[in-house]
Order: C-alpha cells, then sequence, then structure tokens
C-alpha cells in the first residue's frame, strides 16, 4: 500500500524520515517540487469533478476548451 504523508512542521521532517527509514518494512521516497505540485494540480481537478457531479460548478465543454487555442 502506497501512502502520501503531508509533514506540516518544517522541523519535524527530519525526525520523521529518520524514523520511517528505521523501519526494514516501509521505504521512503521523496516527492519532487514538481510532484508535489501535479498532486496538488489533480487533488484540485478531482475537487471540481466531483463539484460538477453535485451540480454545484459549471465546467466548460470539450468546444469551448478547443475554441480557446
Amino acid at each position: 500500500m502506497k501512502v502520501l504523508v503531508d509533514i506540516q512542521n518544517e522541523a519535524k521532517v527530519p525526525f520523521v524520515l529518520e524514523f520511517l527509514d528505521s523501519q526494514s518494512y516501509i521505504k521512503t521516497k521523496p516527492l519532487t517540487d514538481a510532484g508535489a505540485k501535479l498532486m496538488k494540480d489533480l487533488k484540485e481537478a478531482m475537487n471540481e469533478v466531483k463539484q460538477h457531479r453535485q451540480g454545484k460548478l459549471k465546467l466548460k465543454t470539450a468546444e469551448q476548451l478547443l475554441n480557446e487555442l
């Protein structure tokens, strides 16, 4: 199973990483800035889709998006 952990307190990052790395059954891999931005953007996009399905947000059609190009 994969889990994304967002450490809010920057000062605690070394401690958390050291603890996780000390566990033989846990593998850690730092997320790059580009990867973090991608995760944030995907989360926002999924939230927009959810709001659209609930009728709270009107999205553009594919034709409208193509016309912007």
